[in-house]
């Protein structure tokens, strides 16, 4: 049996898994915002932290600087996801208290 279409292009997961919160092999439906970032811890069982680079406008200097924010995120085991990688992330139901994200393709390393 294949993986499940989610709805947007995204590179053919390899590996099967039995996780109910893969939006591949479970039941988890994704949507709205895209985000890629880096992990940058994946001591959790089944979480993983990111972190979002982004750039702020300050309208009283007139520039710009940088910023950045750390995400939960849900790893489905079958993406074998690891501090380092650049991932992108979908928004879904909440999973937990702090986790309303889930991975769906890992970039590299």
């Amino acid at each position: 049996m294949s993986a499940r279409n989610i709805g947007i292009p995204v590179a053919a997961v390899k590996k099967r898994c039995e996780d109910p919160n893969c939006p591949f092999h479970g039941s988890l439906k994704v949507r709205g915002k895209i985000i890629e970032a880096v992990v940058v811890s994946d001591k959790m069982k089944g979480t993983v932290v990111v972190r979002r680079d982004y750039v702020h406008h300050v309208p009283k200097l007139m520039r710009y600087e940088r910023r950045h924010s750390h995400i939960s995120a849900h790893s489905p085991p079958c993406l074998e996801v690891r501090a380092g990688d650049k991932v992108r992330l979908m928004e879904c139901r909440p999973i937990s208290k702090t986790v309303s994200f889930v991975i769906v393709e890992k970039e590299g390393g």
